[in-house]
């Protein structure tokens, strides 16, 4: 679990994110969503440790990170596994060498149980045999699974993804998104998605905080999110003619 208590932050005297809580739960996959400029990205580098907090206190389990030096914190993001928004990828190596590189910087493991890391986690996204591929040899979905695979090569406790469907086209949106839900199920891990793509909130949101103009907007979960009354989670919301059928499908189906 993850909870995070009042953090605030800001740039030159601007303030980006303001008293923000909200608890993340083990097992589940959160989602924080809103508009670009809403403060999203902030929030997941501030728990991360990317960006250090003004104030406010973040947890993992019963840990205060804010609290801890250099080393308590490094302790945690052994722990943690990150998936970027554009993969991260290093073009020079192969599918193997990325997903091995974690193991290499943070792991005693001898080569073999390294590689049997490795084959199991290019398994477990369903990309065998493809340790031998450049990057550029991929397709965007494969890119993000390779990502996948090496944000859980360490079996992180905790998982962070910032906006893993950036790219993508519906269909492999849908792939990336069962994938990662099934793994924080599979291995019971504290997963947050940092996104604005209202599929994934439908698909996955098992919780959902919605961030306007820096706050705490909104939070619950996607069968609760159609039922939202807040004009501007609304606005966000209901911006495509797809998402007011899905409300109006849902008001309809209450009605019966």
């Amino acid at each position: 679990m993850i909870r995070i208590e009042h953090i605030s932050k800001s740039f030159n005297g601007r303030s980006i994110i303001k008293d923000i809580s909200a608890t993340f739960e083990t097992g589940k996959t959160s989602l924080i969503i809103g508009t670009s400029g809403s403060g999203k990205t902030v929030t997941l580098k501030t728990i991360v440790g990317l960006i250090q907090a003004d104030g406010g206190n973040i947890f993992y389990d019963d840990i205060n990170f804010t609290q801890l030096d250099i080393h308590g914190r490094k302790a945690i993001r052994q722990q943690i596994g990150m998936l970027f928004q554009g993969s991260a990828l290093f073009d020079s190596m192969t599918v193997e060498e990325n997903v091995i590189f974690p193991l290499n910087m943070f792991t005693n493991m001898t080569m073999k149980e390294k590689l049997n890391r490795v084959n199991f986690c290019l398994e477990r996204v369903n990309l065998p045999n493809s340790n031998k591929l450049l990057p550029n040899e991929l397709s965007g979905g494969m890119k993000k699974r390779v990502g996948i695979a090496r944000a859980i090569v360490m079996n992180p406790k905790y998982l962070f993804c910032d906006e893993p469907n950036s790219g993508l086209d519906p269909k492999t949106s849908l792939v990336i998104d069962k994938l990662i839900s099934d793994i924080t199920k599979e291995y019971n891990i504290t997963t947050v998605v940092n996104t604005h793509d209202m599929n994934s909130v439908m698909e996955i949101g098992n919780y959902i905080l919605f961030l306007f103009n820096g706050e705490k907007r909104w939070e619950g979960t996607n069968k609760e999110i159609l039922d939202s009354t807040d004009v501007e989670l609304d606005n966000f919301i209901f911006a495509s003619e797809f998402m007011k059928e899905m409300k109006a499908i849902s008001h309809m189906e209450k009605k019966t």
